[in-house]
């Protein structure tokens, strides 16, 4: 008895939960494509001179909760970005067609072909100009996604797969974005970082990094450093190797105390004069970045025997908007 019932718990715990409607989802990302197309119109990146007229071949919902709404939603939504005129409702497309020719019955109940929306819009348009473009909007587990294609040509006008939250959207993005990166670390080509180090514990340790990184493998970073502790006032070179480990970035600084230079500079003693620190000083870093963040620890060690660990902040931005 002891081994049935712990039998039922595991395999209740193995079920594979199953998915359920939520129209919640749905409206909100059918929300957020109406957006998207109105601001693909505004910035010129779809011409809906290039869509309409158009056809709205397929409506599909994904549940039985979405039967009654969701196709009405999705006309109010295209009609919302590309206006009334010249958009129309296949719906001969959605179900199952015959189509009698000489000495032949064609039935058709699977996908619609392009060749088909065309014949179907000839025959029922009228005397009103052909549709240019199909539209295909289908419920999904995350949101909906959509698709505009030339129905002469085949080409596609514009397609996303649209969530709530854009989480998808975003994740295209980042992806892109890494072969972008990829793509330029194959060239050689270098990319400009800031660092902004503040090591205030138990010594101290503030400096402003402009680096380029640069090298078959974009792991060597080289440039300018500006320090306010550690030396007081500063200006020099740096230079950081970035490790597999973490994406630790190990290098130094070679820095020139302004104070002292400009005291030497005046000073017509023999004697060299040290203001607060030593004419030249040199820095060790180490960084390592957290996770994907703008942020990282940082420890620093000078030769003026100051050591020093806090917080890196990577790439920052100080003005919160985008110019």
């Amino acid at each position: 008895m002891f081994l049935r019932v712990l039998f039922l718990l595991l395999g209740s715990l193995l079920i594979v939960p199953i998915a359920h409607a939520d129209s919640a989802t749905t409206r909100d990302a059918l929300d957020r494509l109406e957006e998207i197309l109105e601001v693909q119109i505004a910035d010129g990146r779809l011409d809906p001179e290039q869509v309409m007229p158009a056809i709205l071949v397929s409506a599909q919902p994904r549940y039985e909760a979405s039967q009654d709404w969701f196709t009405v939603r999705a006309i109010e939504t295209l009609q919302s970005a590309f206006g009334n005129d010249g958009l129309r409702l296949c719906q001969a497309c959605m179900v199952p067609r015959s189509f009698v020719g000489p000495g032949a019955l064609q039935y058709q109940s699977g996908p619609t072909s392009l060749e088909e929306v065309v014949r179907l819009d000839d025959n029922a348009r009228g005397s009103s100009p052909a549709a240019q473009t199909g539209i295909w909007i289908e419920e999904l587990v995350s949101g909906v996604a959509i698709r505009i294609v030339d129905l002469h040509t085949g080409r596609v006008v514009f397609a996303m797969n649209v969530d709530p939250y854009m989480v998808e959207n975003a994740r295209s993005r980042k992806n892109y974005s890494l072969s972008e990166e990829l793509d330029r670390r194959a060239r050689g080509d270098s990319l400009t970082h800031v660092f902004v180090d503040a090591a205030l514990w138990p010594g101290q340790h503030l400096a402003l990094d402009f680096t380029d990184q640069w090298g078959p493998t974009n792991n060597n970073l080289s440039g300018v450093t500006l320090t306010i502790l550690d030396p007081v006032v500063g200006i020099g070179g740096s230079y950081y190797r970035v490790l597999p480990f973490a994406n630790m970035m190990v290098g130094g600084k070679a820095v020139l105390s302004l104070p002292t230079a400009i005291v030497r500079a005046i000073d017509t003693g023999d004697e060299p004069v040290d203001v607060v620190d030593p004419l030249l000083s040199a820095v060790g870093v180490v960084r390592i970045p957290f996770g994907r963040s703008n942020y990282g620890a940082v420890m620093t060690l000078s030769t003026n025997g100051t050591l020093g660990i806090g917080i890196s902040l990577l790439n920052p931005r100080f003005i919160p908007v985008a110019l």
